[in-house]
């Protein structure tokens, strides 16, 4: 009997065995889940971070390029056109978009309407503030004009 003992004693110690692998298993698999949630979220926030720091300084910049474009109307001088040529280069590869509106549709989502004026109805006749997005998302409306029949 002392045998059928040890070889009951040996299978219970063997189940027991086997479910703290199976905890184990599940245990690591967890943890190992919530790591690369983790790592999502640290990359998203990172992603979301940037984002509002270019938005931030972009949006500090926007009034500088106005005026300077306001200048360039009434100056016309070979040093500011450079100079705004490499401000809109330096823009662009910062992700930002100039909302295209004059001629275009009237779109609510990316212009704001200013004024309407006898012309084909919806569509912008003037861009008085060009507007921007940043990697897709607005960042300043377009000002415009837009035409009533």
């Amino acid at each position: 009997m002392k045998e059928k003992d040890k070889l009951e004693r040996y299978h219970k110690q063997i189940k027991e065995f086997g479910q703290k692998v199976s905890d184990l298993e599940s245990n690591w698999k967890r943890a190992l889940a919530d790591y690369k949630n983790l790592e999502k979220r640290i990359a998203e926030d990172k992603e979301q971070l940037v984002f509002y720091v270019k938005k931030q300084t972009v949006e500090e910049f926007l009034p500088f390029l106005d005026n300077l474009e306001k200048i360039e109307k009434h100056i016309k001088d070979k040093g500011l056109e450079l100079t705004l040529r490499e401000f809109r280069k330096t823009l662009i590869s910062m992700g930002v978009q100039e909302v295209e509106a004059e001629g275009k549709e009237f779109d609510h989502e990316t212009m704001e309407a200013v004024e309407t004026k006898k012309g084909e109805k919806n569509k912008v006749l003037k861009t008085i503030l060009r507007g921007y997005l940043l990697n897709g998302k607005l960042l300043r409306p377009a000002k415009v004009i837009v035409g009533q029949e």
